[in-house]
């Protein structure tokens, strides 16, 4: 096992509408080993939307594209977290990115896992169309 930490980043997308009516809710998440990695993973799923946005909206994704990113990259850099928004019609969109330690974790190969796992039974979902 290897016992060592691994710097990165951690990398959600949440989106909530607006006015904050309920919770935000996670989209996406992603492990990014470096700082380039992580803002491109926002910037690839800016590039990606942006045709879908609304006027507006795709204006704040291209400036961030053009502007923000290298300042959203020099602040990873130092360590400090970042956040990108935009907001389309009455939902925005926000993706974070924070410097974590990874962890590492057990191998499972060559290891007997409890009992208990048999016992697991996933929940089945009821249709409101029944």
């Amino acid at each position: 096992m290897n016992t060592e930490t691994r710097r990165g980043y951690w990398c959600e997308c949440w989106t909530q509408e607006l006015p904050e009516q309920g919770r935000p809710a996670l989209r996406a998440s992603f492990d990014a080993y470096s700082a380039p990695q992580a803002d491109r993973w926002v910037a690839v799923a800016l590039r990606t939307i942006s045709p879908a946005l609304d006027p507006a909206a795709s204006d704040e994704a291209w400036v961030w594209l053009y502007q923000g990113r290298i300042e959203t990259r020099q602040a990873l850099l130092r360590g400090q977290p970042c956040e990108v928004s935009v907001t389309h019609g009455s939902t925005t969109i926000t993706w974070t990115i924070r410097p974590v330690a990874f962890l590492p974790l057990a191998h499972r190969q060559g290891t007997e896992l409890p009992a208990c796992v048999d016992d697991f039974k996933p929940h089945k979902t009821v249709s409101s169309l029944s």
